[in-house]
Formats: C-alpha cells, structure tokens, sequence
C-alpha cells in the first residue's frame, strides 16, 4: 500500500498526542505492517521511534493484544542509573554522611559538597554520574540542603530559667504600677565610611551603589557605637550614638539622655526605674564602674533604679535585639553608612507596622577606659543586693552623690 510519508506523519501528529506510549507502540506497529515493506522504517521516521519499539508493538500484535491498564510491557523502560549500579548509593551516603563513614581522606572532607564536586567524587571512584543523577540520589537517601543552625547554646548556668521567671516578674509589678521598664544595650560597632552594608536594595538596574573594595576601619574616622534603649511598655527606642568608646560611663550616658529625651515626658509620675541588660559588655553585672554611674544617675533624677541582667550567654534573649535592633539593622541594609549623621538618620527612620518610633542622636561626649573604682567606692554606693541572685539583681537608691 503506498501511503506518502507526509500523510503519514500528519496521522500520528494529530492521533498521537491522545494515545499513551503503550497505545502508540500498537498503533506504529499496526500501520507499519498496513505499509507493508519499509513500512517500520517510514514509521520510525515520522515518529521518532526507535524500531525495537515498532518490532515489539508488532510482537504483542501477533500474541494477541487485550485491553490493559499497563502503559509499559513488565520489567519495560529504560534502567535507572541506581539500579544499574547498586553500590553507588552506598559510596554516595558514604561520602555525604555528616559523621563520615567513608574515607577520612576522601577529597570531599574539607570541601563544600556540591552535587557537582560529589559527581566528579563519584566518577574518580569508578561510578558515572552526573550532578542531576547526584541530586536525586540524594533526596531518595533522604538528604536536602541544609543550613547551621544556631541552637547549641553551650553550657547553661543552673538558675538561667529562673532568673528569666525573676526578670519576667520584676517587669510584670514596674508596668502594673506605671513605672518604666526599658531594655538597654549597645549595638554591634559600625564601621563609618564608604563600606559595604549586608543587604540590598532597591535601585536602577546596573546601578548598585559603588563602595570600597576592603573594610578595614579607618583609624581617624573610627567607628559608630549604637547603644540603645528600648522602652518596654510605649514601644518607643532610643540611641545613643557614641564616636569614642564603649564604656560603663557612655552605657548610663546613653540612659540618662533617654531620660532627659523621652522618659521623662512619658513618666512624670515615675518614682522607680527597671534596666534589663546583658550579663557583659558595659553593662556587665561586674563592671564596678556601672554600678557607679547608677549611682550617680540615681542621684541626679531621683528615682530608685533596679537592675536585673540576663544570665550569662542569653544576650539574645534582651528585648532590645528582637524590638529594636533587629528592624534598624533592617532599615539600613543595602545602605553605606558613610558619616555619623547618616547613622543617626537612618536609625531614627526606622518604624515597623507594630507602631515602633525611634530617636537618636550623635554624642560626642569623651569617655576613657580603664577607670577603676576601689572597694572603698563600691562599698559606700546605695546598692541592696536582691535575695535571689544578688549580683545579677540589685537595687540604687537617690543620694547625694
């Protein structure tokens, strides 16, 4: 029967797509045996076919063929790669386990393990893989990408739980009275100048804004100290943004304009003051100098200031890193923080839909280190240890300094 291969090609274009593989084996089959002679080669080529799947069409034909669900012939289709080769899951998990069952010498021990450099791994031991196959392998190993996770927190103090019930229940008699609670703590230090910040933004395409290659601080510029103070109860923050050092002295400096800024205009009733700090850094629980710039703060507004620190190595716990640090670091990212005033603008900027407001502004004020304050100076300040925990929570009273 001639039949023109145009013919041809236009009958499977239009019925094939309606037909699964196994219905156009069959199909193929039955007209290349209408064609007669030839007719598997002209099928083939109109189809795309290979003629081992026309031959085999043609067999089940013959045998006789039933309605059937199965779209592929039992044990049909191409082999996958695992199969094939059975002993490459085993050196694929051998190299990717986080315990490294494999070789301690393998290549891979010290390198990133992309699917890429795990496929070259593979293909050096003898096994042919590509990093698609790589990839699938590992999903059906059961692994998937993963990033650190930051939950390992090391050895914890035995009374860390309740000195967080402790602080909880401080807050809870400030607020139920009207007094102010505030989160206070300095902000990671920032360098000042044409450096890349982390983040992006928003700007013409191909337009980035162009910064310095290194970050190395420039000595005469220096670097911004962000020292914040968050108001619990009015969600409002404040920063104190410092040009010098991070000290005990800047740390109360920074409360007190709070204070002299917000606090007071907030709390005119205000007989009593709850800080919650950080077990380190300026305001460390040990930093006598701390304890005697309270004193002094107490002394000159006149209220009773408590204190409570968070146990040690739970600084992200304090309000202040989740309240407010976290949206001006949000504010400003993408944005070279290339003079103090930009700091100062950027941070006052920064509002969330929670209705957070924020000030700042820039101190200049001159604070040395390595002040020392005797036990003479210690013993006499108006301090009253707590009963629980007295060196992380303790009480100054107004005296004449």
């Amino acid at each position: 029967m001639e039949v023109s291969e145009e013919n041809l090609e236009r009958f499977f274009s239009q019925i094939g797509p309606l037909l699964d593989e196994r219905e156009r084996r069959l199909m193929a089959a039955a007209a290349a045996e209408m064609i007669g002679r030839g007719g598997q080669a002209a099928v083939a080529r109109v189809t795309g076919m290979s003629r081992n799947t026309i031959i085999t069409g043609a067999r089940e034909l013959a045998e006789g063929v039933e309605r059937s669900e199965r779209v592929r012939r039992p044990g049909g289709g191409r082999k996958k790669a695992m199969d094939l080769d059975a002993d490459m899951l085993l050196v694929l998990d051998s190299l990717v386990e986080p315990q490294s069952r494999g070789d301690p010498m393998s290549p891979l021990r010290w390198t990133v393990k992309s699917t890429r450099q795990l496929a070259g791994e593979l293909t050096r031991l003898g096994h042919q893989a590509g990093s698609s196959l790589v990839g699938r392998m590992l999903h059906y190993l059961g692994y998937s990408l993963q990033a650190n996770a930051k939950v390992t927190e090391g050895k914890q103090h035995a009374d860390r739980d309740g000195q967080f019930r402790y602080i909880n229940d401080q807050a809870a008699v400030h607020l139920a009275e009207g007094q102010p609670v505030i989160s206070v703590d300095c902000k990671k230090h920032e360098n000042i100048g044409d450096y890349a910040n982390v983040g992006a933004e928003w700007e013409p395409e191909g337009s980035p804004t162009r910064v310095g290659v290194h970050d190395f601080p420039d000595a005469e510029v220096g670097k911004a100290l962000p020292y914040g103070v968050f108001d619990v109860a009015a969600n409002e923050g404040w920063v104190n943004v410092g040009d010098h050092h991070d000290t005990p002295a800047f740390a109360v400096a920074s409360i007190a304009r709070w204070w002299e800024r917000m606090g007071r205009g907030r709390y005119p009733e205000a007989t009593r003051l709850l800080i919650t700090a950080d077990a380190g850094g300026s305001n460390s629980y040990r930093a006598r100098a701390w304890k005697v710039e309270l004193a002094k703060l107490a002394a000159t507004i006149g209220l009773i200031i408590t204190v409570c620190h968070m146990p040690p190595g739970t600084s992200k716990w304090n309000k202040i890193e989740h309240r407010l640090f976290s949206f001006i670091t949000m504010n400003w990212r993408g944005k070279p923080l290339v003079t103090y005033r930009t700091v100062v603008e950027l941070i006052a900027a920064t509002t969330t839909k929670t209705g957070l407001k924020v000030q700042a502004d820039l101190d200049t004020g001159y604070y040395p280190t390595g002040v020392k304050i005797s036990d003479k100076e210690l013993a006499a300040l108006p301090l009253q240890p707590h009963q629980w925990h007295g060196d992380w929570n303790y009480t100054i009273t107004p005296a004449p300094p």
